[in-house]
């Protein structure tokens, strides 16, 4: 089955190669889609999680977020494998820059940068043209289940020359990046089951949520960049650097506690923006009441500390 898996994929993307854009967004659509309507386990979740978020919206409303949700996710997954396919040049011709002034004034700065975001909009293909138009970056990551997907994955990764960290030694490693002026990314919105998860504010309900990023910006006086990629339509996308998230006061009593709210209430404020790119059938929120995913291999994997 895994070599089957591979296989498969690799079909897909020389037919990706070939394909013209509004053809690549039509079968991603079309995927997404057809899990949505298959994937009842992960539709519940998706349910749940936009009815606790949005509770004054009609359900109309919550049901047309959790099916553009869906689409996207299956729009992601062709575009990350048509990126695989292009050029440097190509890829750069493809998207636009915002803030990346930000990004220059926070190497320029020599304690390294975290760049923080979540399962949201396109964030693969971000990381990708950022090592094209800024420097490389290392990108913290949990392996697929299926080693011949994964090695393929992290190709495609890395191609642009970003490196991936995968859970053996991560912190170390990422301080040592940050102690030599280098850059990590980290995904802040994967539920957290490990001793170095806090609980913050999200959507009103309290979410584990890593404490590594406030942490080691705390500890080597790294800058913290929230980074979000945007459609634009038509294969173009906007990837927009924000401003650096403060650290807090040296007399705030929990200042981890408090850096991470701080990076969390920004990636709120995107996922409010536009609720359609963010990964809804992720069980964010444990604690409360709300549908439980099976196990299996689907569209969705398990992610960090996901325990499926």
């Amino acid at each position: 089955m895994p070599w089957l898996e591979y296989m498969a994929v690799r079909a897909l993307i020389a037919l990706v190669r070939a394909m013209p854009e509004r053809l690549v967004e039509r079968c991603g659509t079309a995927l997404g889609l057809a899990f949505y309507f298959l994937d009842r386990a992960h539709r519940r979740v998706a349910e749940d999680n936009v009815r606790a978020a949005f509770p004054g919206r009609p359900d109309q409303e919550r049901r047309k977020i959790v099916k553009s949700a869906f689409a996207h996710f299956g729009r992601l997954l062709f575009a990350l494998l048509k990126f695989s396919t292009l050029t440097d040049d190509e890829l750069l011709a493809r998207v636009e820059f915002e803030g990346e002034e930000r990004v220059r004034a926070a190497y320029a700065h020599g304690k390294g940068v975290l760049f923080v975001t979540g399962h949201f909009g396109f964030w693969e293909l971000q990381a990708m043209v950022h090592a094209l138009r800024l420097r490389p970056m290392a990108v913290l990551a949990r392996a697929l289940d299926n080693a011949r997907l994964n090695d393929l994955l992290e190709r495609i990764r890395t191609r642009t020359g970003n490196t991936v960290i995968y859970r053996q030694g991560t912190l170390r490693r990422a301080m040592r990046l940050l102690l030599a002026g280098e850059s990590v990314g980290i995904l802040i919105d994967q539920h957290i089951m490990s001793r170095d998860a806090i609980h913050v504010d999200f959507f009103g309900r309290p979410a584990a949520t890593t404490s590594a990023v406030a942490a080691l910006a705390l500890r080597t006086g790294a800058r913290v960049i929230p980074l979000f990629a945007l459609p634009l339509g038509n294969g173009r996308y906007k990837m927009i650097y924000e401003h650096a998230v403060e650290p807090p006061a040296p007399d705030v009593e929990d200042q981890i506690h408090e850096f991470t709210q701080r990076c969390t209430d920004v990636l709120e404020m995107y996922v409010r923006r536009h609720p359609d790119l963010w990964l809804w059938m992720h069980r964010r929120w444990r604690e409360g009441a709300g549908a439980s995913a099976p196990a299996g291999k689907d569209m969705f994997p398990a992610v960090e500390g996901d325990t499926n």
